[in-house]
């Protein structure tokens, strides 16, 4: 990979787009709904679509507002009834702000598992309540169950690995021979969320000044949660993704510096790092 230019110049528009999804979908897709509103369309009669709120939610979710995500969900759900993901997307916001079993959660995630039993959300937070509930061993069943289901390579399979061990660990579950090989698909940075074709879609409404504003005011809080809290691997992939895509290859470096610092005691978590930071084409050392 070569190194970029000493004068830094803007990236494309639709780079900008791909590293601040979150923010610029949460203010294009208000865009779209005020737009939506006022001209009486969309969203079956005087309203924006249930899309349009998925799209609201899962921003707002990305930007650690859970009660906003939860509100966004609750209208897309209300929108289209019969979507899964309406309701899993809706259980998760009330439920990840909470140490204790939500009610309207588990309401939420039993009407997605009815919709479609394979919903990966819904039965990843359900077995969730149990173990809140006071049911660990009963949770890693559950767990067990839809890690067996699970493709290998697929985005939540290393963290649900983690959950099914943490949890057995603490309450001295056995798990010898129970747990599935590990999967050999997919890449280091596989995990990691990205934005839709729906969110970029809207994005792409926003004019070039504000997407570069949004890039260095949402890399910039990335930045600021990790320092407060650097034990979150994915944490430290999307700040070495955003910089390289921003052409700040030495910013890039010392977060994976930084990401390896945190985790020198995790020689699981730092190998991460080292792959998704080869992978995003860092240059060692620097």
């Amino acid at each position: 990979m070569t190194s970029p230019p000493k004068s830094r110049s803007r990236p494309s528009a639709s780079t900008l787009i791909l590293i601040v999804a979150a923010a610029i979908a949460l203010v294009s897709a208000a865009v779209a709904i005020s737009r939506g509103m006022s001209a009486g369309s969309g969203g079956g009669g005087g309203g924006p679509a249930a899309k349009d709120w998925r799209v609201v939610g899962w921003a707002y979710a990305q930007a650690g507002n859970a009660e906003e995500a939860a509100a966004a969900y609750r209208k897309a759900a209300a929108l289209e009834p019969g979507n899964a993901e309406n309701w899993s997307s809706l259980g998760e916001a009330l439920q990840v702000a909470s140490a204790t079993s939500v009610p309207e959660a588990a309401a939420a995630f039993r009407k997605a598992i009815e919709l479609d039993p394979s919903d990966p959300r819904a039965r990843y937070f359900l077995a969730v309540q149990k173990d809140l509930g006071g049911d660990p061993k009963g949770a890693v069943e559950d767990w067990l169950a839809f890690l067996k289901d699970t493709p290998p390579g697929a985005p939540w399979e290393a963290d649900l690995r983690r959950t099914i061990e943490q949890t057995a660990a603490r309450h001295r579950i056995d798990l010898a021979g129970r747990m599935p090989a590990a999967g050999t698909t997919g890449t280091a940075t596989s995990g990691i969320p990205g934005p839709t074709p729906q969110q970029l879609a809207a994005a792409s409404s926003l004019p070039p000044s504000e997407q570069a504003a949004m890039v260095e005011q949402m890399v910039a809080r990335l930045e600021g949660r990790l320092k407060a809290n650097p034990k979150d691997e994915d944490g430290w992939i999307r700040l070495m993704r955003s910089r390289m895509a921003l052409g700040e290859t030495k910013a890039a470096q010392a977060a994976l510096r930084s990401g390896l610092a945190a985790f020198a005691a995790d020689s699981a978590a730092a190998g991460r790092l080292k792959s998704a930071a080869a992978e995003l084409g860092v240059p060692a050392g620097g």
